[in-house]
């Protein structure tokens, strides 16, 4: 067994105090996201989805935050992808933004809902080509024969749409992650993290709690 024991990194870059938390988790996460933006992070927007199927059986992959707003936070995929099926039959899930250079955490529990077909077509036109006909030729999750079944699936559909509009395919579009539980952690000295953690109440109002790290 590889020995890993000694891996480890002192966080002292910064503090995060419940008093000085926005009372709106949403507002909490702009004012993290725009602080990200400007450290210049790579794929900021890159996050862990964590799904589950109805009895249990965990997955997570990385996807990317592509809008979020205080109904939640939204990303696109092929609805038939493991994912998209998980979703059907467990519409719960759990996203994880991990910013290292600001030794930050940002975890979102909620609902999953399908965006409207406007929305999705919205932003599928706007994609570039090529990711609008991946996006059609990709079973997704499923088996293929090989690369060159899936490069000549792509060649006869650039074909196919060639001077033609690309239409967004039924089984692609969006979905929202309305949050019912955000958690941001700030990475501290000898592993005493700071972790506020808000959860949203029956009355719709949000409350704040520190978690031990």
């Amino acid at each position: 067994m590889k020995n890993l024991a000694g891996m480890r990194k002192e966080y002292k870059l910064r503090s995060l105090d419940e008093k000085e938390a926005c009372v709106d988790p949403i507002e909490q996460f702009s004012k993290w996201w725009d602080e990200a933006m400007q450290s210049e992070i790579e794929e900021v927007n890159a996050m862990a989805l964590a799904t589950a199927s109805v009895d249990g059986l965990p997955s997570a992959r990385i996807v990317l935050l592509k809008e979020y707003d205080k109904n939640g936070f939204v990303f696109f995929t092929n609805y038939e992808s493991f994912k998209g099926l998980q979703l059907l039959e467990n519409p719960r899930a759990c996203l994880v933004f991990f910013w290292k250079e600001l030794e930050r955490q940002v975890r979102i529990t909620g609902i999953v809902e399908k965006t409207s077909k406007e929305a999705s077509d919205e932003y599928f036109n706007s994609r570039p080509e090529g990711s609008r006909i991946g996006a059609i030729a990709s079973p997704q999750s499923h088996v293929i024969k090989g690369r060159k079944w899936l490069e000549e699936n792509e060649n006869k559909l650039r074909l196919q749409y060639s001077g033609k509009a690309i239409k967004r395919p039924n089984h692609w579009g969006g979905y929202c992650v309305r949050p019912v539980s955000i958690e941001f952690w700030q990475g501290r000295p000898n592993r005493l993290h700071d972790r506020i953690l808000y959860t949203l109440q029956n009355d719709a109002r949000w409350k704040i709690e520190r978690l031990a790290p």
